[in-house]
């Protein structure tokens, strides 16, 4: 299955995001949404999955969790927009992967792109950084990636240009 994932568009949807998303299968969301408007287009546009961030109103946050534990052909995932990263988790998350740490652990939040292996939970974090234009990030980021048969391979990260356009 191939994945499109976006966090902090903050209300602002590259259009760009389509054409680089056009052959997954799905598109998840790690929260600052920032309007219905988004989360509909995403929706329209391909099976979505999304949590809600920090600046997402009450309708957002009814419409989406804050924290999505699920499974995607054969990886144990946690989507949750507030994380941190190995070695810097936040105090809820750090709690909850000492008792079921899954294999692939994504944020939000930071505005930082970063993916990298955590060997003490035996998961792989990814944060896709800001693919909107409010925040301090200069350059906007998405990542496709594939999970197949409990493996997360062919990871990309895009660059849509810099912040304020598109």
């Amino acid at each position: 299955m191939r994945i499109g994932l976006l966090s902090d568009t903050h209300g602002d949807l590259d259009e760009s995001v389509f054409n680089y998303f056009s052959e997954c299968d799905e598109i998840w969301h790690a929260g600052d949404i920032g309007t219905q408007e988004v989360a509909d287009r995403l929706l329209a546009f391909r099976p979505f999955k999304a949590v809600y961030g920090n600046i997402d109103d009450h309708l957002l946050r009814r419409q989406f969790p804050e924290d999505w534990h699920f499974v995607c052909e054969g990886v144990r995932v946690w989507m949750t927009h507030i994380g941190g990263y190995p070695g810097r988790y936040s105090k809820r998350v750090k709690d909850q992967l000492l008792l079921n740490a899954p294999d692939l652990f994504i944020c939000g939040h930071s505005h930082i792109l970063k993916v990298m292996p955590d060997p003490k939970y035996h998961l792989l974090h990814i944060n896709p950084g800001a693919a909107g234009n409010h925040g301090f990030h200069k350059i906007k980021t998405i990542v496709r990636f594939t999970l197949l048969e409990g493996q997360v391979s062919n990871l990309e990260v895009i660059e849509l240009g810099l912040r304020g356009r598109s």
